[in-house]
């Protein structure tokens, strides 16, 4: 008997290696990635794998430069979860589609992961400053309005930083996002070898036309070579450089005369779909059916999602909506945004109803064509339900019960008897009433009309637009000088005009997501205890920024364009 228990523990204990294998993922530091460039495979798993990895199947196609692990704690949700990682920096030994192989961690493993490695850069060459340059590329030089422009910048250098300072790309009439962290890596420019530090962001822009994205300038106290101070205090000597970029000229396209869809959205993937919350097929009378519809976009803000959920239904079926769930993740390749909406229905009788499809027109960038993502049209089948609560759509009609005549003597039933002098007497008083509100009504209007059209012919600037424009001006001013009193003052009167309200927090609850991030960084820096110097340079910019989003509020085919839906 103890034999037999000894082999079933041991069984057991095979079965539950087996089941409860450790998951393992892989990720890139950066996608894709030039021949003579490293860059980093990292293996993270949340708790310890069977035994130490073999990373021997990479030299197949890759050269092992170094390795390393960490471990960490995260709290999340209630719960102390621990995250092992393993840090492989490599480079690709050819150019091509490669494959990252499977990688064992004991009867662990890792999946396979592909990663695009291009040849080598031909035109990478030095600059007159050859141990610092700064390197800029955008993906297109010919955007399409609104759509994403991948902007990236490359520092090379091959002298160490005691202090450094990068300039952020600038642009006028346009959304600007910094994507995901930076990337830390060495290549080779002419045989020489450097470290790079590279940064990507996405650029909307918001205007059509020929525009300029600034030369980045980058202000770096770098440590001079072979030259030490005698100084106890001071045994590096540094010396100050300021190095520039090139700038970036783009041609952005207007939007297409053959897009003749209201809503103007632009996209490398989209993706429409949707969810039901039970069976669509038996559906019960005075019970709630809940569908959800989601939007995904690659190359796309959440302000460019249009709403979903907008078609008329059946007055019988009863819809409510919730509120829509909207997300974005920077990555590596770009923004990816979600809208995602809810709605309950709610039959009131039984019977078959028809939803319409739902279709959301928009551009491809990589096709360059004009797609449409749709959601087919769907029958639902509501049946009865037992003790179903009678659900009354519209007010019934009540009838007005006239009394019957009353009995004569001999048990006739006699005639109603109508007073002609006193109806005929009420009757020509109404519509004497009637004759003079109606003549009444015709002078009011008439001279009404003629008043009209004198201030139709005397254009007056709207107070209320004067007003609006001298609060962003003052708000610029404020920024300008760095004066958080003053940029609360001009916030205050450009929200109670625009908003009815009077308090930065209430203003920000009204604003894009990184427009109310940096009300409340002002409000903290107002009423913080130990604050630090404010900054308002970021403020006006998002300010802006979110202004001419809202500016754009028709679709005309010439320059004019749909307004971003704020968050």
């Amino acid at each position: 008997m103890p034999l037999f228990i000894l082999f079933f523990s041991l069984w057991l204990a095979g079965f539950s290696t087996n089941v409860f294998a450790t998951d393992i993922t892989v990720s890139l530091d950066r996608s894709p990635v030039s021949v003579d460039e490293s860059f980093q495979i990292i293996f993270t798993a949340s708790e310890s794998p069977d035994d130490d990895p073999d990373f021997s199947p990479l030299e197949q196609d890759f050269t092992v430069q170094s390795q390393s692990q960490n471990s960490r704690t995260e709290f999340v949700n209630g719960k102390l979860n621990r995250i092992i990682q393993w840090v492989v920096t490599v480079m690709a030994n050819d150019s091509g589609n490669l494959i990252i192989p499977v990688i064992k961690f004991g009867s662990d493993s890792s999946p396979a992961l592909k990663i695009v490695v291009s040849p080598s850069s031909t035109n990478k060459t030095t600059q007159n400053d050859e141990d610092l340059f700064l390197e800029v590329t955008a993906n297109t030089e010919k955007p399409f309005i609104q759509s994403q422009v991948l902007y990236t910048v490359k520092l090379y250098r091959r002298v160490d930083f005691a202090k450094a300072n990068l300039s952020e790309p600038e642009l006028p009439d346009a959304v600007i996002e910094k994507l995901a962290d930076d990337a830390n890596y060495t290549t080779q420019v002419s045989g020489v070898t450097y470290v790079v530090i590279e940064r990507k962001y996405a650029i909307f822009p918001q205007k059509s036309g020929v525009t300029t994205i600034k030369p980045l300038v980058l202000t770096a106290d770098t440590v001079a070579r072979g030259r030490q101070s005698n100084s106890f205090f001071n045994s590096q000597i540094t010396q100050r450089r300021i190095v520039k970029s090139n700038p970036i000229t783009l041609n952005v396209q207007p939007i297409p005369a053959t897009f003749t869809d209201s809503h103007w959205l632009t996209a490398e993937n989209l993706e429409l779909t949707q969810t039901w919350s039970g069976d669509t097929s038996q559906m019960k009378v005075g019970e709630p059916l809940t569908r959800s519809v989601k939007l995904v976009a690659h190359g796309s803000t959440v302000g460019q999602l249009p709403e979903l959920n907008n078609s008329k239904i059946d007055s019988q079926l009863k819809a409510y909506n919730d509120q829509p769930v909207l997300h974005e993740d920077k990555t590596l390749a770009g923004i990816v945004a979600s809208r995602e909406e809810k709605i309950a229905f709610i039959p009131a009788k039984a019977g078959n109803y028809t939803l319409p499809a739902i279709q959301i027109s928009w551009f491809n960038m990589q096709t360059q064509k004009i797609e449409m993502a749709t959601l087919p049209e769907m029958s639902l089948t509501v049946v009865g339900a037992e003790n179903a609560p009678q659900i009354q759509t519209t007010p019934a009609v009540v009838e007005k019960q006239i009394p019957p005549a009353p009995l004569s003597e001999g048990g006739r039933q006699e005639s109603p008897v109508v007073e002609n002098g006193q109806g005929n007497l009420v009757w020509k008083s109404v519509a004497i009433f009637s004759t003079l509100g109606w003549l009444m009504t015709l002078v009011f209007l008439f001279f009404k009309h003629k008043t009209a059209s004198k201030k139709i012919s005397e254009p007056v600037e709207n107070p209320v637009e004067i007003s609006l424009k001298a609060c962003v001006k003052q708000l610029k001013k404020a920024c300008m000088t760095d004066d958080a009193q003053a940029a609360k003052i001009a916030l205050i009167e450009w929200g109670r005009g625009q908003f009815d309200e009077t308090s930065l927090g209430a203003i920000a609850t009204h604003c894009e997501a990184r427009l109310r991030d940096e009300i409340l960084k002002l409000n903290s820096s107002l009423y913080a205890k130990n604050a630090e110097p404010w900054q308002g340079k970021e403020l006006f910019k998002t300010f802006s920024e979110n202004n001419a989003r809202a500016k754009l509020t028709t679709h005309e085919k010439a320059d004019v364009l749909k307004p971003l839906y704020r968050l």
